[in-house]
């Protein structure tokens, strides 16, 4: 019984931590301004060459609909291909602790 009572104190910590990771930065950082690591990357090459970085080709997307990618679609498919290799990664895994179990298996019947 005194097991399930420090897991379930172990739980309600780990929860109260995960809301305040996520609610602390609202309130800390609150006229912070986050751009990504492409905007940074072409600012910092701009200023290395002192003239206007320009990319050496455009998404094939964007080359289909002859405009630019609204941002929301843009985070869309960015999360599809993280889900997708997420999946992938995970399947590979769970081959490996399977693979693992029966080998073990095949161990114990053999001795």
């Amino acid at each position: 019984m005194e097991k399930r009572k420090s897991n379930r104190a172990l739980v309600i910590c780990l929860i109260i931590a995960a809301i305040l990771i996520a609610a602390i930065p609202f309130f800390v950082l609150k006229d912070a301004e986050f751009g990504g690591s492409d905007d940074a990357g072409s600012q910092m090459v701009s200023e290395i060459q002192g003239k206007e970085h320009e990319a050496w080709f455009t998404p094939v997307l964007e080359q289909y609909l002859g405009r630019e990618i609204p941002g929301e679609i843009e985070s869309l498919l960015f999360c599809v291909q993280t889900g997708i290799g997420v999946g992938i990664i995970a399947f590979i895994m769970g081959r490996f602790y399977e693979r693992k179990k029966w080998t073990d298996k095949e161990g114990e019947k053999g001795e």
